[in-house]
């Protein structure tokens, strides 16, 4: 029978119920710090882009299936079906708000990816993906916000450091549940390794060196998405963007130091409960700074 989570009239097979929650996720996801008016808009992109993840992730679905599951997601958000009931919360949100679905459609390339590319060449092509699959997140959560497209440089490369930390967390059951590998192929080759050395229950030495040569090349990444809270106009939003960039900054760190195959590389609740206490304080000097700045006369000490 056809899932009633997801559709009134879908392709049979596809997910029953989502995978994780908005709560189980690594990084907040509209936390309390977001404005309650903004929330449910932003809560309607989330389960959309879980629902659809889900068919791309599906590991019963065929790549044709998972392409007309996608499909629907779209038709549904555009208005030209009834299909999808994780799409339609969505679609009355935006249009309440009077925003496009470019942001939500953008996911869906993304997701199409998903459903027939398992291998990644290098870091451009890796780069591309990203730019369907994480900086639409964070530029539909600004657009929410008003704030203005000025703050996307920033705001797009922290959610691409946030999309490749949790393909450094998650590369081993990437690759042993759905034979999929974001660890860019010449990155292995370097090491003269290939990608089937992630279905080892320990990395070698090499392949640790693949893996904290991907978390370098995402540090510079993160230090550039955290100045995005002293860019943001609203004052819940720099402190929300503030405690994901601290986060990323910790994790990132965990990734360059254990070994995501057989170490934890995930932050326990009391860790991020700390992490998250200390970017809030982030959050706060950043929001302050700029305006004192902007307070003081001209040729003052």
């Amino acid at each position: 029978m056809v899932s009633r989570q997801w559709a009134t009239a879908m392709t049979p097979g596809l997910p029953m119920k989502p995978t994780k929650t908005h709560r189980q996720e690594n990084f907040p996801v509209a936390s309390l710090l977001i404005a309650p008016k903004h929330r449910a808009t932003i809560l309607a992109y989330y389960h959309f882009a879980r629902g659809a993840d889900d068919v791309a992730d599906s590991p019963t679905l065929s790549p044709d299936a998972k392409l007309a599951g996608l499909d629907l997601f779209e038709a549904t958000l555009t208005g030209r079906s009834e299909a999808v009931q994780a799409a339609l919360p969505l679609r009355a949100a935006l249009a309440g708000r009077k925003l496009s679905p470019r942001h939500a459609l953008d996911l869906l390339r993304a997701f199409r990816m998903d459903a027939v590319k398992h291998r990644y060449a290098n870091w451009p092509e890796l780069m591309d993906y990203c730019a369907y699959s994480a900086a639409p997140v964070g530029r539909f959560v600004l657009d929410v916000h008003g704030e203005s497209d000025s703050t996307w440089p920033a705001s797009d490369a922290l959610c691409t450091a946030l999309q490749i930390i949790n393909h450094l967390q998650d590369c081993g059951a990437d690759y042993r549940d759905l034979d999929r590998v974001y660890i860019p192929q010449d990155a292995f080759a370097a090491q003269g390794l290939r990608p089937d050395a992630l279905g080892a229950a320990k990395a070698s030495p090499e392949l640790r060196a693949v893996l904290q040569g991907v978390a370098r090349r995402t540090a510079p990444l993160v230090e550039l998405g955290c100045r995005l809270p002293a860019q943001v106009r609203d004052f819940r939003l720099c402190l929300e963007t503030a405690v994901i960039a601290r986060l990323a900054c910790k994790l990132n760190a965990l990734l360059l130091e254990r070994d995501a195959l057989s170490e934890p590389v995930h932050l326990t609740k009391s860790g991020a409960f700390a992490w998250s206490s200390i970017g809030i304080a982030d959050g706060l000097r950043a929001f302050i700074r700029p305006r004192r700045v902007a307070a003081t006369p001209a040729g003052s000490a």
